[in-house]
């Protein structure tokens, strides 16, 4: 399961939650509660989920693994109902985010017991 923009970017990734909250962060939009609760979720899931890019730095490197992205293991439900405060602030902002589920998103190149990340089958 995958929390993302319906869109893809620049780049022809669709960019997950996370990172449409950071750009929103990044843009100076978030109001002080936003920024609070960015602080305090940011920390619980630095806290309850292994960054994939702490085991392998290279994890996320455009040229390595051009278009990794990250995936929940539909086990990994106190992580994914988190997920529902973000949802509410990029809604106030107007941005959209999707949620995707796939039983095979891509190849997997990193795994660990909440989470995968893969790298979408090329088509065409």
């Amino acid at each position: 399961m995958r929390f993302q923009s319906p869109s893809p970017n620049a780049r022809g990734v669709h960019p997950g939650v996370f990172g449409l909250f950071n750009d929103l962060a990044k843009r100076g939009r978030l109001s002080p509660e936003e920024e609070h609760f960015k602080t305090e979720n940011h920390a619980w899931y630095h806290a309850n989920l292994t960054d994939p890019s702490d085991v392998d730095p290279d994890i996320y490197n455009r040229e390595r693994n051009p278009g990794a992205t990250a995936w929940f293991k539909p086990t990994a439900g106190h992580l994914i109902d988190r997920v529902s405060g973000y949802l509410e602030i990029l809604a106030r902002h107007e941005v959209a985010c999707v949620r995707v589920e796939m039983a095979d998103p891509g190849n997997v190149i990193y795994e660990d017991a909440h989470q995968v990340i893969v790298l979408p089958y090329r088509t065409g």
